[in-house]
């Protein structure tokens, strides 16, 4: 009986692999193409492009309207003027980098100055009191959006769009649709127009709202680079079945996420009555959009995981500088949108065509 095996080979020249197979390289790093370089390293610093654009409009602008625009007190007038929604972006921000979004940001933020205004000033609760009351009332909007996101598993566009419609129905309930004028809140509470006082630097005049903006900036910068809760917010938005598998709690990381998101937004909220002086359910109508606005153009990806806290200042300015520069140049503010809106979808698309380097 033959034996169909030969007992002479062994199992290793049974394994051998493809002659030269050993010094093949599967990925030519080297090869990339220029584009392919581009693309990476964009991917691996968004907030280039943001820079970039907030130079160019710099130049441009300076070029149409000359000393005006780099005259100080106008850039502080542009700083003045993106205060709010940079401050309201910084909240935006967190939830985007979860993959979420947040419809409601602006009546979190107005809410939250109904209820320290109202309670200082028509129904005579110190100040020391109804600021942290308002303070709460945001928090506990953000709250609820986390409840709704992680406990019921619903999408947080259709969340938030629900609760935008509630928190907008309890801001015209609560003030009764009356504005609280700048003499009456100054005459009993003071405090709140903190904000809004200017501290002058030659010609330039610096808000407290702004320098608040900015703190509070660095204070989420260094809590989403230095520690592991933000971490977990990066992991939570690139993969969050992922991250369940390293033992993040998503849900917690999430519940957190929104509940500091509304503190922001009712920070925001006193930002905006330093900023118009007065308490007025009506302020602040466009701020949900003009807030996505500067996290999407500051360089954010929609899709969660990847963006920066001063991608989205930056983001704040372009809008800023864009609407300033065109209005000194005299153009109506129908081409102001209209730009905002072109840069809206210009950063989108870049977005996408970054985000293909990861797949």
């Amino acid at each position: 009986m033959t034996n169909t095996t030969d007992n002479r080979h062994g199992p290793a020249e049974f394994e051998q692999v493809l002659p030269g197979a050993a010094d093949a390289v599967v990925f030519e790093e080297e090869g990339r193409s220029p584009i392919k370089r581009l693309q990476q390293f964009l991917h691996a610093f968004p907030t280039t492009i943001p820079f970039i654009v907030l130079l160019i409009g710099v130049i441009v602008f300076t070029t149409l309207v000359g000393d005006r625009f780099f005259h100080p007190f106008n850039l502080s007038l542009v700083l003045q003027q993106v205060t709010i929604i940079g401050t309201l972006g910084i909240a935006q921000t967190l939830i985007i980098l979860t993959a979420g979004i947040d419809l409601s940001v602006g009546a979190i933020m107005v809410l939250s100055s109904i209820v320290m205004g109202r309670l200082a000033v028509v129904n005579g609760v110190p100040v020391a009191l109804s600021f942290p009351l308002g303070l709460l009332a945001g928090m506990a909007c953000g709250y609820v959006n986390g409840i709704l996101v992680t406990r019921l598993k619903l999408p947080p566009f259709i969340v938030t769009l629900g609760t935008w419609s509630i928190f907008g129905a309890l801001i015209l309930f609560y003030s009764r649709s009356e504005t609280l004028r700048q003499q009456d809140v100054e005459s009993a509470a003071a405090m709140l127009q903190w904000t809004g006082t200017a501290i002058p630097i030659g010609a330039a005049r610096i808000t407290y709202g702004s320098i608040l903006m900015l703190v509070v900036a660095g204070i989420i910068w260094y809590v989403l680079n230095r520690t592991a809760f933000g971490r977990h917010i990066y992991a939570t938005g690139d993969d969050p079945d992922a991250a369940r598998l390293a033992g993040i709690n998503t849900n917690r990381t999430l519940m957190a996420v929104y509940t500091l998101a509304g503190l922001i937004c009712a920070i925001a909220g006193w930002i905006l009555i330093g900023r118009i002086g007065a308490v007025s359910p009506l302020a602040g109508q466009t701020a949900n959009l003009d807030s996505i606005t500067a996290v999407v153009i500051g360089g954010t990806s929609l899709f969660g995981g990847r963006g920066s806290i001063i991608g989205t200042l930056v983001g704040a300015l372009i809008v800023g500088v864009f609407r300033n520069g065109l209005a000194l140049a005299g153009l109506d503010a129908l081409w102001q949108e209209f730009t905002v809106g072109v840069l809206i979808i210009v950063a989108v698309a870049m977005d996408q065509w970054i985000r293909r380097i990861a797949v």
